[in-house]
């Protein structure tokens, strides 16, 4: 039932009712809508192009190490270079492959326990009479949780390689990662290069399978 109200000289008015329209700008609609559209775009932008799909890193895992490897390959597909399920188990066949590269080379590994760890090396592998590289170079690990340990600054031992073995870092007659020239028994530890912990569960390991990647 309506009221009617009277004013000053006894006129009846209607009751007013209030409507209220909420009104929407673009700029509200579009400060709703950026954060994640720009999450997705942020994902999107760390995730590359594969030659070949990964038998042993994960969409994830792939993201989280693209943002750690250096300026220079970024925007540049992964392109397989080596694994051990085409090209067998030899580190002499390992070089081969990296024959005409000029290109940082991710290795990845992924041992008898299942865990997956690696290194990423600022130049192709090659045989070498000591150590080579530059600070570029990093080892990771996903065991058990994603951790990358860089340069430390205290010594240059980033890279040796010869026909019986590939090594990673150095300082204390210790290696942060050392393969044998069958690529089958590996060896991790601590040491002053890196800074970092033993990167597989043991640190002596069996390798079951490796991947090497190229950014080209």
């Amino acid at each position: 039932m309506s009221r009617l109200w009277y004013g000053k000289k006894g006129r009846r008015h209607q009751p007013i009712n209030h409507k209220y329209t909420l009104i929407t700008t673009r700029e509200d609609i579009n400060s709703k809508q950026v954060t994640p559209v720009k999450a997705e775009l942020e994902s999107e932008s760390f995730r590359p192009n594969l030659s070949d799909p990964s038998e042993l890193l994960l969409p994830d895992q792939i993201e989280k190490l693209t943002k750690h490897l250096p300026p220079r390959t970024i925007g540049y597909p992964w392109t397989l270079v080596y694994g051990t399920g085409k090209h067998g188990t030899s580190l002499k066949t390992l070089y081969r492959t990296m024959t005409g590269l000029d290109t940082p080379v991710l290795m990845v590994i992924k041992d008898s326990d299942g865990q997956v760890f690696g290194a990423l090396a600022s130049e192709p592998f090659k045989v070498s009479d000591g150590f080579y590289g530059t600070g570029e170079t990093f080892v990771f690990t996903f065991c058990p949780e994603f951790e990358v340990f860089k340069w430390t600054g205290d010594n240059m031992f980033f890279i040796k390689g010869d026909m019986d073995s590939l090594a990673f870092g150095g300082g204390g007659g210790e290696f942060a990662l050392w393969l044998d020239g069958d690529l089958y028994h590996g060896r991790s530890h601590s040491c002053k290069t890196f800074g970092n912990h033993t990167l597989s569960k043991k640190e002596d390991f069996f390798i079951q399978d490796i991947e090497i990647w190229a950014f080209e």
